[in-house]
Parts: structure tokens; sequence; C-alpha cells
């Protein structure tokens, strides 16, 4: 449950070796998750790697989206950390990141979102921290669509009691272990009053076991709309799949965009942790790409391999080059590339 925040520091398990799937990906996938891999292998903490190659060729070639040996790794390690995977749009295989967690079914996509000083934003003088929690398995995101007659296309949204119950326990059961004062439901039960409808019925369900913990709900528009002009309001987030997706990223932009915020995809039995952004192949090879999306990422995969004490100096590690300012990438207006800022990460270690 401890994927982020203030959870009760645990052991380091220096003499334990814990099995992990890496997935480089494609673009600049191989580039984010070498830097992630050096940085965390610099912590000290024991990792036997195991890789799992996946890539648009590698998918054109086998003719399957996720491959049986990816899923076969991961089902060995039970953990993986992931770079992300080019998708194609409009057609071509399905996305690589839907079907790994519909497989493994990883229903909780966890995504923290809080302010790094250094990284200059519009925000400088407010504070954001907030972990969104988005529903990973169904939805719009089932990709259930059927042409009726030429021109005619529909889709099914599909929201059930079990995964709506799970989020949202999930939900609140993190803010509960981590001090967390308030959780968000995000939703548009207006307009859809029984897809979005049933949903919200399972949220506030959930809200009356946790009496302590403040539950709101908002209109996903409204929501977005408030979350740009009054970020700090908002703790914790649970959202459906489709919400889920657009404002965690719409929250991603008000802390310094997708090379910063990471994130994790939690089942009962499995957990893959990847950075929130794609493969932006237009600087694949270039060596520009800012790794700490991933390496942030890492950082929730150690708390969750209990690393604790590796955890929380590889993430002060990071905020402390980003304090410095003298090795960031172009994205957050420096000048550094993907190895200078990765070096200057596993100096401050």
């Amino acid at each position: 449950m401890a994927v982020w925040g203030r959870a009760a520091p645990l052991a380091t398990m220096d003499e334990v070796s814990h099995k992990v799937t890496l997935i480089p990906g494609d673009g600049i996938g191989p580039e984010v998750a070498s830097a992630a891999r050096k940085a965390v292998d610099a912590t000290g903490v024991k990792i036997d790697w195991e890789v799992a190659e996946l890539s648009g060729d590698i998918i054109a070639k086998t003719g399957q989206s996720i491959p049986q040996y990816v899923l076969d790794s991961v089902d060995r390690t039970k953990v993986g950390l992931k770079g992300p995977v080019t998708t194609p749009i409009g057609g071509g295989y399905t996305s690589v990141n839907v079907g790994l967690r519909k497989k493994l079914d990883l229903f909780a996509n966890v995504r923290p979102v809080y302010t790094i000083p250094g990284i200059n934003t519009r925000y400088q003088d407010v504070k954001i921290d907030m972990v969104l929690f988005r529903e990973n398995t169904e939805d719009l995101y089932s990709g259930l669509e059927h042409e009726v007659v030429k021109g005619v296309v529909t889709g099914i949204k599909v929201i059930t009691r079990v995964a709506s119950t799970r989020i949202a326990e999930y939900a609140f059961e993190y803010a509960a272990a981590n001090g967390r004062k308030k959780v968000s439901a995000i939703h548009k039960a207006n307009i859809m009053k029984l897809a979005d409808g049933l949903f919200l019925q399972c949220c506030r369900e959930v809200a009356a076991k946790y009496p302590q913990i403040e539950y709101n709900e908002l209109i996903v528009d409204n929501a977005s709309m408030q979350m740009v002009t009054k970020p700090q309001q908002y703790d914790v987030l649970v959202l459906p799949n489709l919400y889920g997706d657009i404002v965690s990223d719409l929250a991603a932009g008000l802390v310094g965009g997708l090379g910063i915020v990471p994130g994790a995809n939690m089942g009962f039995n499995h957990a893959v942790f990847e950075a929130v952004h794609g493969s932006a192949p237009d600087i694949a090879g270039k060596g520009l790409a800012n790794p700490t999306a991933m390496m942030l990422s890492a950082v929730m995969m150690l708390r969750h391999l209990k690393e604790i004490d590796a955890c929380e100096r590889l993430k002060a590690a990071v905020e402390k080059v980003y304090a410095e300012g003298k090795h960031t990438t172009g994205d957050v207006g420096g000048k550094a590339g993907t190895s200078e800022f990765t070096d200057a990460v596993i100096a401050n270690l």
C-alpha cells in the first residue's frame, strides 16, 4: 500500500536480492530506463534485473502487443519497472499499457504529483501535493467499439461495482495509512447517471467506512478548472479510467510536465512502475530525455520492495539536483542531457 508518502519506515533489507523485470520499451524508453537502473543500483540495493525487451518492432514481428515472455517474466518477479512503448494512433496494435494492466489485473494506477523546488512553473508560490488513484481496467478503455453502419461508431463505457469499489478502497486505505486528510471522487454523474452514478455510489459506501477522512465529489470539468486555479486544495483523488488519464496529465503540467511525474500500476499479485510520459520518438537516441519520471517511479518501486532507506535517499538525490539547478534537462529549462542528470543524481547519493 505504501507506494508513496509518509509510510512508517521499515528496516532496509540489504541482504535481500530482489527480482525485478525491466522493460526498457522504445523511443526514449531505453535511455530513461537505463538511467533509472543505474540510479537504483547506486543506492546499494541488490536487484536481480530480468530484462524483457518490448518495442513496436518486436510487436510487429511477433504479432502480439504483449509477447508471452514479457508476461512470464513479470509473473516470476511480481515487480516490473517499465519504460514507455509507442502506441499507434488510429490503428495498429492495441496499447501495451492497457493490455498489461488488464492481463495482470493491475487495477490501481497511482500517480503522485507534487512540487519539486527548483523547477520553474507558474505555481512557484503554491505547494502542490496530491496523489491520483485511477481505476485501471475498465471504462472506455475496455476498447469495446463497433461500427454500426459506415460513418457511425459506438464505444461502450463499462463501469462495475467490483472495480469501482476496489479502487475507492485502495485510495482510502492509502489516505488513512499516509496521514492524508481528504479524498475527492471525480465523476460526470450529472450526464452519465447510471455508469458514473454507480462509481459515485461505490465511493460513498467506502467513504462511510473512513469517517476520519473528509470526502467530497466534483464533476470532472469543474474539477479540471479548479485544479488549474487552486491546485493546493487537492489531496487524494479517485477517478474512473478515462478521467484519471486526462486529469493526471493535467496535474503533471502544474509541476513541470510529464517528464517529472512517476506512476505505479498496482494489483493484488503484481506491481509495475512506469513514467507517465510517452516514448517521445522525436528525441529518441539524442541523449536529451529527462529521466526524472522513471527515477521517481523507481523510488515508488523501492518503497514497494520495503527498501525505505534507499527509496528516501534516491528521492532526496533527485530533488537536490533540481534545488541546485546546475544539471537539469531542457524540458525544465536546463541544458544537461540524460547522462549528465543521471551522474548528478548518483553523485548526490
